[in-house]
């Protein structure tokens, strides 16, 4: 097993875009291994490479039934339907809010071998997707809540004992929600 430690919110990495994978190699394989081992042991839906440190356009996921790793996947959605529901990231210890996503999506990408692949997400796994794919461009779910809810959040995560009291940004997500914002 290779559990790695998590990074916190208010770590840089976790809100910078990650690199394309160009190299499909042993050490990708090692990634996806680490991010499964450490995703599993914390019990996650879902671990974006940069959550590890890495800033590789990777995230492995674990919904149900639903399990795998997508390699610079890119998501969109399949009509408009949207789910509010808790979300909660192994990055943000213990917190929960409701946050709005997209109810249906489809997932492309490759997987560790540089395979085509694609991903049908709904409910929970929908949710999975964009939340991971945010990862990768630097975005938290923090900055998808609504203003009140995310004052709320900031609040419990500056009581929260793993805090280290970094001020934090908040970034747009490239993936449309609602239209522009």
């Amino acid at each position: 097993m290779t559990v790695q430690p998590i990074r916190l919110f208010g770590d840089p990495v976790l809100r910078t875009r990650a690199a394309e994978v160009v190299d499909f190699d042993l050490e990708l394989r090692n990634l996806v291994r680490d991010l499964w081992d450490t995703m599993e042991s914390q019990g996650g839906a879902g671990l974006a490479a940069p959550q590890l440190g890495v800033g590789l356009r990777v995230f492995t996921y674990h919904c149900g039934d639903a399990v795998g790793h997508l390699v610079n996947p890119a998501w969109t959605s399949l009509d408009d339907e949207y789910q509010d529901g808790q979300e909660g990231c192994l990055s943000i210890p213990g917190g929960y809010w409701d946050c709005r996503r997209h109810a249906n999506v489809v997932a492309r990408g490759w997987n560790l071998h540089g395979e085509p692949i694609e991903v049908l997400g709904t409910d929970l796994l929908a949710r999975c997707i964009q939340h991971e794919a945010d990862h990768l461009d630097g975005v938290l779910f923090l900055d998808r809540l609504d203003e009140e809810t995310r004052k709320q959040a900031m609040s419990e995560i500056r009581q929260a004992p793993w805090f280290d009291g970094a001020v934090p940004t908040v970034k747009q997500s490239p993936h449309p929600l609602f239209g522009a914002r």
